[in-house]
């Protein structure tokens, strides 16, 4: 009897810990990531600057954002009455303005030859068959944490024909020009 609880004992021990499910180290499968709205505030005085970075999928759009967010104004903006930070990388520009209380007032990005979203290629290939992208420019501008321009300007070419494609990042072509 007394080996009859003791066996017992040592597989009500014994068992419950095999029904512990091991996770290998490195997968995530239950887990669900999600993105936060991408939204940088900086206290300025008694005001916030609100800064909007663009959910663009080139990664020179991302490096340029990401050196302008973790860029420090400290007291460099003092005794001016607009500061202008410029940040360049080949083939990009960054320009933000501040204020003299040190508040971010507007940003004017540009790009070129960016990886294009999927909607702005689909709509361009579908409007023009037979026309390839020769050269695009990212334009995206911000006023006071609003989006005021966000806009992808396009050369397409078919044989000797040249167009100038304004189109949004939806794929809504805005103007079409000749050369």
């Amino acid at each position: 009897m007394k080996s009859f609880v003791m066996l017992l004992i040592v597989m009500g021990l014994f068992f419950p810990s095999y029904s512990q499910v091991k996770k290998e180290e490195g997968k995530d499968e239950g887990l669900k990531m999600e993105e936060l709205p991408e939204i940088v505030i900086k206290r300025a005085g008694k005001d916030f600057s609100i800064y909007l970075p663009d959910k663009n999928i080139d990664k020179n759009v991302r490096q340029l954002e990401e050196k302008f967010i973790s860029y420090d104004l400290g007291k460099d903006y003092e005794g001016y009455e607009n500061y202008l930070v410029v940040m360049e990388l080949p083939k990009s520009t960054l320009s933000a303005t501040y204020n003299s209380e040190g508040k971010l007032i507007d940003v004017v990005e540009n790009y070129e030859n960016v990886r294009l979203p999927a909607k702005v290629i689909y709509s361009v290939y579908k409007a023009y068959p037979d026309w390839k992208i020769v050269k695009d420019k990212f334009l995206y501008t911000q006023k006071d944490g609003d989006v005021i321009k966000k806009e992808y300007n396009l050369k397409i070419k078919k044989d000797k024909k040249t167009k100038n494609l304004t189109v949004n990042p939806e794929g809504t072509i805005l103007k079409d020009c000749c050369d």
